[in-house]
């Protein structure tokens, strides 16, 4: 078994995690897939912010668990869900992190959208 880098984030590749002000909605294919007043933003060094949103606020009649697997040493191993709308499916749309290391503990139980892959606004309040 190969044992896996694990990589804490320091001030030469910050990671913060902070509620989101207002309301996030995602679509997929123009539907509405997920609604959440409970997004975290996650800020990773110079990448643009990421929304984690509450699994609980994703519709689960969309979602399908796939095969895929990636692995971030700065957050653990990502696992994946495609999302049909009507008759088109998005495959790998959502990563989800289901054991976060703890220096991104708060995003466990939450999801993010690939932006090319969806449209994710967000509504200051």
């Amino acid at each position: 078994m190969t044992t896996r880098e694990i990589k804490e984030p320091t001030a030469d590749h910050p990671i913060t995690i902070t509620p989101t002000n207002g309301r996030v909605q995602v679509r997929v294919n123009g539907e509405v897939v997920a609604d959440t007043r409970a997004a975290l933003g996650l800020a990773e060094s110079s990448y643009p912010v990421v929304q984690y949103i509450p699994l609980g606020d994703v519709n689960p009649a969309v979602l399908t668990c796939t095969t895929t697997r990636t692995y971030c040493p700065y957050k653990g191993e990502a696992s994946y869900y495609s999302v049909t709308t009507g008759d088109a499916t998005v495959e790998d749309a959502i990563w989800t992190y289901q054991e976060p290391y703890p220096a991104v503990a708060a995003i466990a139980g939450h999801v993010a959208f690939y932006p090319n892959k969806a449209d994710i606004s967000v509504v200051p309040d």
